[in-house]
């Protein structure tokens, strides 16, 4: 009965029972029918809502005679508002990584009243609709608002100042004037508003699934709390705060709402690119509009590209952090 039963789970049992002309398949074998259906569905529903405008954008800006092209990707203005939400964008992920991961681990790591309160309040910019939070932030840091008017001329940081007798005289002359709102200040505090829940929940389930036995034994091995941190906690996060960047900064290179009631909207100053094609679709400019559109798309994939292939490779180099 043993040897009938060597037999009958060697492998080469197992591969002789296999029925023949069996190889290579477009799908694994699984349990739970239906992959053609639901494989069908999903591209169909890919091709109808991605695939196909975005294809139409690209036939759309081809359509444009090259030379004028070159001159709408080259406009003074064009530039100056791509570099304004891309440099805004990139600005406002890499803030939202740094304070998304420290309230993620506060709301992992701790217990604390009110903390149920804390954890629903960072969904906030998910609920609520871009123009409202766009007119609240205009509102508090605009130059007579709650926070902007702190640092106005005759605010109470100046005012402050000039009381300390002790300060010199050339420190107690010299005059704050932080303009917030209507500056591509305003413009990065609005996209860290609306970026910063991409962070937390992208590293929060990481966290709690992370093993605290790691940080035990490190400190067991005589390493100090930065040691621990850099050496243990950060590479096992790096995939997930990666991850995190990525749609933080996607979500502020598109958004629009929220942004022009602060940003003020001044050519070449606080422009945004998406407000650029609103106003070339508004004079029906549809081949500007539809270049301007091309250019931001490529330049968003490129930069997507490479945050994916950085996030591939810290995969293979400190495991999945996912």
């Amino acid at each position: 009965m043993a040897v009938s039963l060597t037999k009958s789970t060697s492998p080469r049992s197992n591969a002789s029972a296999r029925p023949a002309g069996t190889g290579w398949s477009f799908v694994k074998p699984s349990v739970i029918p239906g992959f053609g259906l639901t494989f069908g569905y999903a591209l169909t529903y890919l091709s109808l809502v991605v695939l196909i405008p975005i294809a139409t954008l690209f036939f759309k800006a081809a359509s444009i005679p090259p030379d004028r092209f070159l001159e709408i990707a080259t406009d003074q203005r064009t530039l100056k508002a791509l570099w304004t939400s891309f440099g805004s964008s990139f600005l406002a992920a890499t803030v939202n990584v740094v304070f998304g991961v420290i309230v993620a681990w506060v709301l992992v790591r701790y217990k604390f009243p009110g903390k149920r309160v804390l954890d629903a309040i960072v969904d906030l910019p998910f609920a609520l609709p871009t123009a409202v939070a766009g007119i609240a932030l205009s509102a508090l840091y605009a130059p007579k608002g709650w926070i902007g008017s702190l640092f106005s001329p005759t605010g109470p940081v100046n005012a402050w100042i000039d009381a300390q007798l002790w300060l010199p005289e050339a420190v107690r002359a010299f005059e704050i004037n932080w303009k917030i709102a209507y500056t591509p200040t305003g413009i990065v505090i609005a996209l860290i508003f609306v970026g910063l829940p991409f962070v937390v929940r992208t590293v929060q389930p990481v966290l709690e699934e992370f093993e605290q036995e790691l940080e035990e034994a490190a400190a067991t091995l005589g390493a100090n709390r930065w040691q621990t941190i850099t050496g243990v906690i950060l590479p096992r996060l790096t995939p997930a705060v990666l991850t995190g960047f990525a749609l933080a900064f996607a979500r502020a290179v598109g958004e629009y709402g929220s942004v022009i009631f602060i940003a003020g909207n001044i050519p070449y100053v606080s422009e945004i690119a998406p407000l650029l094609i609103i106003i070339q679709l508004e004079e029906y400019d549809h081949p500007a509009a539809a270049a301007i559109a091309a250019i931001m798309l490529v330049i968003a994939f490129l930069l997507l590209l490479v945050i994916n292939l950085i996030q591939a490779w810290s995969r293979r180099r400190f495991g999945d952090g996912l």
